[in-house]
């Protein structure tokens, strides 16, 4: 499962997972995210939030990296991930090497309440 949200406002794009991601939600998932950020100027912030995430098809992978694609092809400042157990992480570090440029700052939080300080600090406001 899924969220995507936006706030054009604090230039700030949220991908929340949870439960079980297969990869047909991966597949919606690019696709809404493509389609959110078609607005989106440059320097943008991500945040993406895998507290509740317990599983992922390994073939969501391919659709991981479209997401990662689409994020850096609008030039995103700033990813921070909030990923509670380390044992979870699907692989985002190995894709982020491949699909995020060194201009890219990401960052992982065990917390929500750390990741979003960051974000306050980081706001650009």
């Amino acid at each position: 499962m899924f969220l995507v949200e936006a706030d054009r406002s604090k230039r700030l794009l949220v991908i929340s997972v949870a439960r079980h991601m297969s990869a047909e939600e991966a597949q919606q998932a690019a696709q809404q995210v493509r389609e959110t950020l078609e607005n989106f100027a440059p320097g943008f912030r991500t945040l993406t939030d895998f507290r509740w995430l317990d599983s992922m098809d390994s073939s969501a992978a391919t659709h991981i990296a479209e997401i990662m694609d689409a994020i850096a092809k609008k030039q995103v400042g700033l990813v921070i991930r909030v990923m509670p157990d380390p044992h979870k992480d699907i692989g985002l570090n190995i894709l982020s090497q491949f699909h995020y440029g060194p201009e890219v700052q990401i960052v992982t939080f065990e917390t929500l309440a750390d990741a979003l300080q960051s974000l306050s600090e980081n706001s650009g406001e």
